[in-house]
């Protein structure tokens, strides 16, 4: 599926240009086009940004300005969203006056995305190999399942989410597996 969107190949190759260590893109784009697939859309779904994440704890604050900055150049009409796993610590604590253990690599922060179908990345290896990348492993997103990560997100969050991204408007096959379900 990755490598028949010419779209999101050329979004991979963008960001393989930063020759970044450990990278990808994931969450919204990934989850969308395997979903699309899934539903038989004959035209992939809009989405409102690029989510581009990474691991690299050597890198300072101003790092995902400077990527994104790059990324602008090469896709200017992108909505890229960059951010470095190894100070999403940081945020949470700016962000939400929220306390959490920092991260230990690009899976460690991917592994905490709100639903379990979210939880994948994928991304380009220098001979053009494709890689994904799914700490929960890949279930949840081809049986279209919407269940809750509540190791970062809450029950709120989730459900916010779920709303403003419209996802059984967008894919009504989905299944939204409320708490009882998560077993």
């Amino acid at each position: 599926m990755v490598r028949s969107s010419s779209t999101l190949m050329a979004l991979l190759a963008a960001v393989r240009s930063l020759h970044l260590q450990s990278w990808c893109i994931g969450a919204g784009v990934v989850r969308g086009l395997v979903w699309d697939h899934l539903h038989g859309f004959s035209q992939p779904s809009r989405y409102d940004d690029v989510d581009v994440t990474y691991y690299d704890n050597t890198a300072d604050e101003k790092q995902d300005e400077k990527l994104t900055r790059r990324l602008l150049a090469i896709s200017p009409s992108v909505r890229w969203e960059v951010t470095n796993q190894a100070l999403i610590h940081q945020w949470f604590l700016k962000a939400h006056g929220q306390i959490v253990p920092p991260l230990r690599s690009l899976e460690d922060g991917i592994a905490t995305w709100p639903e379990y179908a979210t939880c994948v990345g994928v991304n380009l290896n220098a001979d053009d190999t494709i890689e994904a990348i799914a700490p929960h492993g890949l279930q949840d997103l081809f049986d279209l399942k919407v269940r809750h990560n509540a190791t970062r997100a809450s029950a709120d969050v989730f459900m916010q989410r779920i709303t403003s991204k419209r996802l059984i408007e967008r894919w009504p096959m989905l299944s939204i597996m409320d708490a009882s379900q998560w077993a």
